[in-house]
Order: C-alpha cells, then sequence, then structure tokens
C-alpha cells in the first residue's frame, strides 16, 4: 500500500513561482511512474507531467517551458518546479503514482493524493 502526500500550494500573483512536492510512502517498490493532474471548477481533469523512475518526462503543451518535474528516488519523492504562473494554472493539483504489475509480485494499481489547492491571480 502506498499513501501520497502533496505540498506547496499557495496564492500568488501571476508570474510568480511555486514548488509541489509529493512524498510517497509505504511499499513504494512497485511504482513506475509518479505524475501530477489538476482540474479547475468546470473542466475535465488533465495531465499535467509525469516522470518515471527512471527520469523521463512528458510535459503538457499548456505547462511545456514554463514547468520542470524531478524525483528524488532515495526520498520518494517527486518536485513539480512551477514558474511564470498564469491564471490559467488555477486549479487543485493531485500527485498520482502508477503501478503497472511490470515487476515480479506488483499488481497494476493507480494511488491518489488529497491533492493541493493553487490560485494565481492577475
Amino acid at each position: 500500500q502506498v499513501q501520497l502526500v502533496e505540498s506547496g500550494g499557495g496564492l500568488v500573483q501571476a508570474g510568480d513561482s511555486l514548488r509541489l512536492s509529493c512524498a510517497a510512502s509505504g511499499d513504494t517498490t512497485c511504482i513506475d511512474d509518479m505524475g501530477w493532474y489538476r482540474q479547475a471548477p468546470g473542466r475535465e481533469r488533465e495531465l499535467v507531467a509525469r516522470i518515471t523512475r527512471g527520469g523521463d518526462t512528458y510535459l503538457s503543451d499548456s505547462v511545456e517551458g514554463r514547468f520542470t518535474l524531478s524525483i528524488d528516488n532515495a526520498k520518494n519523492t517527486v518536485y513539480l518546479q512551477m514558474n511564470s504562473l498564469k491564471p490559467e494554472d488555477t486549479a487543485v493539483y493531485c500527485c498520482n503514482a502508477d503501478q503497472f504489475g511490470l515487476q515480479a509480485r506488483c499488481v497494476s494499481k493507480t494511488y491518489w493524493g488529497q491533492g493541493t489547492q493553487v490560485t494565481v491571480s492577475s
């Protein structure tokens, strides 16, 4: 079982920066990748960024060039550095961890954190 705890959200002005953290605890040996999703009122939840245990990253077109995703495997923590924030980035950001069941004694499973609010004012 894995638990995910997010932190780092807040209220900032356009152009400011924030760093979100997601710490995974429990049995993390089966985790294959981790990522960040966000959801704003009236919108579908969208994938913002994803990183594999090996360090390969994906960023959505809307944040490419402004956000950076990194992982500290020793600390079982992923970080989302958000620069040049825009009001359109306002949303609840949720951490996600995926197990694809490709390793021995690992099952396919998805975990979610509770979310952290990011609000960007004009």
